[in-house]
């Protein structure tokens, strides 16, 4: 899809693909939601999409045209599996918090589970998001934070340092889990836990994880491959 649309942000793709078809082959139920929050990632959705048979292969080829369904970033309308458009710093938390409040009250049984980047634990909204679900406890509420540590001017502890996310998370009445975001068994382990109030996973991944060129590059944030990196990607062996 990047390849042909020739547009970029395939790295940040990469870093949250094994956790996304995780959730949506092994872990989502109907009755549950998901939030794209870093919007940029949007093709790897679209390709669990595909993977699941929601979307075609033909659908894949309108990537990033004109008059598509699937935009770059996260689309309103159209698909059923973005229930909010987002961007690249897409508040996804706070628009989880309000549907799991929401669930809540109306007595609903399912789980919300948003995917947000680490750049965008930079931003205040995130933070409020955070305050509002440990205070109301929001035992179905699963938030999942890419943690590539690169983001769109360079590396996140060039940018705004927040080395050791997880222990200020933990300072929170919240649920801390951290994986390897790359590991299937350990996703699935993970993911599945049952905890009595917000749990937060933070994912140890790769910036272009699966493509040597890609890898640890901030460069992958924004440039599109060159015909030399796509065929070098298509011949390397996966992990």
């Amino acid at each position: 899809m990047h390849y042909k649309a020739k547009v970029g942000h395939l790295g940040g793709n990469l870093s949250c693909l094994d956790a996304i078809l995780v959730l949506f082959h092994e872990i989502l139920k109907p009755e549950d939601e998901f939030i794209l929050s870093k919007g940029h990632s949007i093709g790897a959705l679209y390709a669990a999409l595909w993977s699941i048979g929601d979307l075609s292969s033909e659908d894949l080829d309108t990537f990033h045209a004109n008059g598509t369904l699937l935009p770059g970033h996260t689309p309103i309308g159209g698909l059923r599996s973005t229930p909010f458009a987002t961007g690249s710093l897409g508040h996804g938390f706070s628009l989880a918090c309000g549907l799991s409040l929401g669930y809540r009250l109306q007595g609903l049984v399912g789980k919300v589970f948003c995917l947000t980047s680490d750049g965008e634990w930079q931003e205040g909204s995130t933070w409020e998001a955070l305050i509002f679900a440990a205070h109301n406890k929001l035992n179905n509420l699963v938030i999942l934070i890419d943690e590539n540590g690169f983001q769109g001017f360079g590396s996140t502890k060039e940018v705004a340092s927040l080395d050791q996310l997880a222990s200020k998370l933990a300072s929170f009445e919240v649920c801390i889990s951290i994986v390897d975001g790359h590991n299937l068994d350990d996703l699935r382990a993970v993911i599945s836990k049952a905890v009595d109030r917000t749990h937060i996973i933070v994912m140890k991944t790769v910036k272009g994880y699966g493509v040597e060129s890609y890898e640890n590059k901030m460069e992958s944030h924004y440039l599109p491959p060159s015909e030399e990196q796509y065929i070098a990607a298509l011949k390397q062996e996966r992990k």
